[in-house]
């Protein structure tokens, strides 16, 4: 009875690796090719699969590419400015603090130029829209040039050997330097002048005051562009600009209580 019982059981278990032998050994089907479409007048591509998934998650508007090449623009000066720290203080929290900022801030720089490039997007910044801001931004209606009446002016009163050059600015060593910054949140050529030359506690104040104003300028940044719809949907640079809110955030909190302790 029992020789009975295990001959079934020994057929039944043949039975099973029989049936089950010929699915376990199909071939794996060759998954259909897939094509990403070209540009027009370009021819489409072959892509993996890997490809496809990541461009399938991948959505972004124009925003988000004048985002990133701007943020990159933006990013390049908090790195310039870290690399001003040697050799004009000692101050142990401000070196460590830029040396911080400016590797975190390089590495970011390497993703927002892969993430522009794998789009096939320009990694620079229009700069067009830059170059007349301070020409835009005087108020040329009430600058009347026609109507001014020189010829009451007695230019041969005027000595010139008793004008205050100094109060006109002459003696300014940064008088040639602008006061513009290239874009809201960045320091003006004027203010990376002064950081260059100051050296200790001078330098510690105009480091973190310009790092601090620097820092909510990417915040700002960050919180424009997701006021846009669909500005910052794909997924890696979600969360890219979560970072940026949490970390600056968190650094502009520490450099406040340095200053604070600086008197």
């Amino acid at each position: 009875m029992m020789r009975c019982g295990l001959a079934a059981l020994g057929a039944a278990a043949i039975a099973f690796h029989i049936s089950a032998a010929p699915a376990l050994a199909l071939p794996v089907q060759d998954r259909a090719p897939i094509f990403q479409p070209g540009a027009p007048g370009e021819a489409a591509r072959q892509i993996s699969r890997e490809e496809s998934l990541e461009l399938g998650q991948s959505r972004y508007i124009a925003a988000d590419v004048r985002f990133m090449q701007h943020m990159i623009v933006h990013h390049n000066q908090a790195v310039e400015m870290g690399d001003l720290v040697e050799g004009r203080t000692e101050h142990p929290g401000v070196i460590a603090m830029a040396e911080r900022i400016a590797l975190t801030q390089a590495s970011e720089m390497d993703m927002m130029r892969t993430w522009l490039t794998r789009r096939g997007e320009s990694t620079e910044m229009d700069m067009s829209e830059h170059a007349h801001m301070d020409h835009a931004n005087m108020d040329h209606a009430v600058m009347d040039h026609g109507e001014t009446d020189h010829s009451g002016v007695d230019h041969s009163a005027m000595n010139h050997d008793e004008m205050d050059h100094a109060a006109m600015g002459h003696n300014d060593p940064y008088a040639d330097l602008s006061d513009q910054p290239l874009m809201p949140g960045m320091l003006s050529p004027r203010q990376m002048a002064e950081l260059a030359d100051a050296s200790g506690e001078e330098f510690d104040r105009l480091y973190l005051t310009g790092m601090i104003h620097h820092h909510q300028g990417a915040i700002d940044m960050v919180n424009a562009l997701l006021a846009q719809p669909g500005g910052a949907e794909d997924p890696e640079m979600s969360g890219f600009v979560s970072d940026v809110i949490t970390d600056q955030t968190t650094e502009i909190m520490r450099m406040r209580a340095m200053l604070a302790d600086l008197g």
